[in-house]
């Protein structure tokens, strides 16, 4: 830390930027990739979303976490990955205006979806939980934090399975969009070959932007009055969550509206296994540093999920402002929440 305060505030906050516009411009990139390698695995966009986008967007928010936690800063560790809840949530409201042909919780809704969704508030669930209850650790790790990422492996077996052999699917409208389209395989096409070098390259871009972030945010915290939580929820959780905003904008001006809300909801469970992968980094429990303030983010971030998942089960084709009812709420939540913050 000693280091990183001889950083002057005017280039911490240039390099902040800077790599928050990197965050960006690599996850439109993402979006077109993902969506491709969705449709030439056969996994359906939701899956893919989830798999491959949610992951790799999530990398500047991992590296951001878990060098806060090795760095004794685990406010900021725990606010950049609630933070990065609530703000990815409400992305989905504002991918849902940039698409004009039916409300995004209609056109996107699907089984695996919802049963994504379900997935994302038990793990949330389980982090609060860990929070709340007295402390236990084995070699200074937190038992939730194991069976966080198992639970999320047992989810995404099961999510798979769904996608497969569902036993029930949505209504068919007019403005439904398929979550599974023909891969591009004509002349010009690029290999599957190329197009992983190409995932790995710009996924790999994203998570060295992503350490900037979070050494930039640290001389933030030093050098003004900013509180970690406050950091890393606002300002580190948004940034890193860039990627999310962008591929969820770029995917479902092409269509792929499935992917966007996969890409969202995916990364959000990410975010909750960001806390894992700092308490492994963290010496102690990375749960203990949780305030009233990041719990009551956690359970804004709960009502904003069941928020949309009744807006998938609702499926209003138009709404508020063009948008549906329920990203218009998911909006006020938001803004709620930083408010909430603040105070």
């Amino acid at each position: 830390m000693a280091e990183l305060s001889s950083m002057p505030l005017a280039l911490a906050v240039a390099l902040f930027i800077a790599a928050a516009c990197v965050i960006t411009l690599a996850g439109v990139r993402l979006s077109w990739i993902a969506d491709e390698l969705a449709d030439r695995t056969g996994m359906g966009e939701v899956v893919a979303g989830a798999l491959f986008v949610g992951a790799a967007t999530s990398l500047p928010g991992a590296i951001t976490s878990v060098t806060s936690a090795i760095e004794g800063a685990p406010s900021l560790a725990v606010g950049n990955a609630l933070g990065g809840l609530i703000a990815q949530t409400a992305f989905i409201a504002v991918a849902d205006l940039f698409y004009r042909q039916a409300n995004l919780e209609h056109a996107a809704a699907s089984v695996t979806g919802l049963a994504q969704g379900v997935l994302l508030v038990a793990l949330i669930a389980m982090a609060l939980a860990a929070s709340s209850t007295p402390s236990v650790t084995l070699w200074g790790i937190h038992p939730v934090s194991v069976l966080i990422p198992v639970t999320y492996a047992f989810g995404l077996r099961l999510l798979m399975e769904i996608e497969t052999r569902p036993m029930w699917r949505p209504v068919m409208t007019d403005k439904t969009r398929e979550s599974l389209s023909e891969p591009d395989m004509g002349p010009g096409a690029a290999s599957d070959r190329s197009l992983w070098l190409r995932f790995a390259f710009y996924a790999t871009t994203t998570a060295v932007a992503g350490y900037l972030v979070g050494e930039a945010s640290l001389v933030i915290v030093a050098k003004t009055a900013l509180s970690e939580s406050v950091v890393g929820t606002v300002l580190a959780g948004v940034a890193n969550s860039l990627p999310e905003l962008v591929t969820a904008i770029a995917a479902v001006r092409i269509g792929a509206v499935s992917l966007a809300l996969g890409d969202i909801i995916g990364g959000n469970a990410f975010e909750v296994m960001f806390l894992s992968l700092a308490d492994f980094a963290y010496s102690g429990s990375i749960y203990d540093a949780m305030t009233d303030r990041d719990r009551t983010t956690a359970l804004i971030a709960i009502i904003m999920t069941g928020v949309l998942l009744l807006g998938m089960l609702r499926r209003e084709k138009y709404g508020v402002a063009s948008i549906g009812f329920e990203s218009a709420l998911v909006l006020v939540l938001y803004g709620g929440a930083l408010v909430l913050l603040f105070l």
